[in-house]
């Protein structure tokens, strides 16, 4: 298992003022409402389904569930994106997820025939506590279902930005594997997503209630013929982070020297990780701007570079923008179509240096 090693109180990241809301990007709206489309067509299909997701966020994969009149139950923590699910008409509950929670949802709904959790799971610090409370609410014949950044992808584009305080853990197949042996889950189907820079959909049944797919075994060979866990790879991808560092800020102070002015676009979890490790401030970029109402008039994180909101991007175009949103970089970019046309550059930094 691929883990930090120190863990933020969990109260300090979710909370009434959570800021990210899933619905914001319409790739992701399109995402999550294929899923719900085929959960309806396959695991929601019997005698009064009942589906849950941990970390529902905006409820914008239960949205479409909740309009067919399907049994449902979002748990969500962060009081900002909770109460916008509640006001489309999703069922919300405001906790944290964990064994004490999963038995009283039992008690008052009966089992789940699904579990579902999109980008929460690697949040979670107490795992074994998540999947005790998995075994004790799933149905007999029940998938756990959830998807998260892919180790694989991190180590092979050196998306170092992934790796910040509320990603705690990088699940690969094998870890996965491993750990839902350790409660009484098996690993039974994987699923590779070019969604948030690569991830992987885990599916999890009881132990032996299901065949596992062809997928699982394809996946975990891929990952030992890889050397994906040994020591010598991930030093590899160490040393990569330190050039991509190095030549990032030769970069920015190169353009600085020429009089260029350079901005960030979207103030992203992962950004605080990037301008953190490289020292990146206001003297290089000159602000960050974003969409969320909720970040703007704030201050990056550490080296504090002032957020201003989306209009500012273009009030005059900067001459470069340094994409830090680089996951959304084919919806962003044909958005922002007028920026390339006023002779803007973007830098990106994943999986190396260059301008585009």
């Amino acid at each position: 298992m691929v883990q930090l090693m120190e863990e933020v109180p969990r109260d300090r990241m979710f909370n009434e003022g959570y800021p990210y809301f899933s619905s914001g990007s319409a790739f992701m709206r399109e995402h999550f409402e294929g899923l719900a489309k085929r959960f309806m067509g396959t695991e929601l299909t019997g005698d009064d389904p009942f589906i849950v997701e941990i970390g529902c966020n905006d409820g914008v994969m239960l949205r479409a569930i909740a309009q067919s009149g399907l049994r449902h139950l979002g748990i969500e923590p962060s009081g900002s994106v909770a109460d916008a699910a509640a006001e489309q008409g999703i069922r919300v509950r405001k906790s944290f997820f964990e064994e004490s929670t999963a038995k009283e949802i039992l008690e008052a709904d009966g089992p789940a025939d699904v579990i579902y959790s999109a980008n929460t799971i690697c949040h979670i610090p107490y795992i074994g506590s998540i999947l005790d409370g998995i075994a004790a609410l799933l149905s007999p014949n029940g998938v756990f279902v959830f998807e998260d950044p892919y180790l694989g992808d991190i180590v092979d584009k050196t998306s170092f930005d992934q790796i910040y305080d509320e990603h705690f853990f990088l699940f690969s197949a094998q870890s996965v594997a491993a750990m839902a042996a350790r409660h009484g889950l098996e690993l039974v189907d994987v699923e590779h997503l070019a969604v948030h820079g690569g991830e992987v959909r885990y599916t999890l049944a009881r132990a032996g209630s299901r065949t596992p797919a062809p997928a699982v075994t394809e996946l975990q060979e891929q990952e030992h013929e890889r050397d994906l866990h040994t020591l010598d790879t991930l030093r590899g991808f160490g040393s990569r982070v330190l050039t991509i560092r190095d030549d990032l800020v030769s970069l920015l102070r190169r353009l600085k020297k020429e009089g260029k002015r350079v901005v960030g676009y979207g103030a992203t979890a992962k950004s605080a990780t990037v301008t953190n490790l490289c020292g990146i401030g206001p003297d290089l970029v000159e602000f960050v701007c974003d969409s969320t109402p909720a970040k703007q008039g704030r201050l990056t994180p550490g080296v504090h570079i002032p957020v201003r909101e989306a209009s500012a991007f273009s009030s005059p175009y900067p001459d470069y923008a340094l994409l830090f949103a680089w996951n959304h970089a084919e919806e962003i970019m044909a958005k922002e179509q007028e920026f390339r046309e006023a002779g803007g550059q973007w830098i990106l930094y994943v999986p190396d240096v260059r301008t585009v």
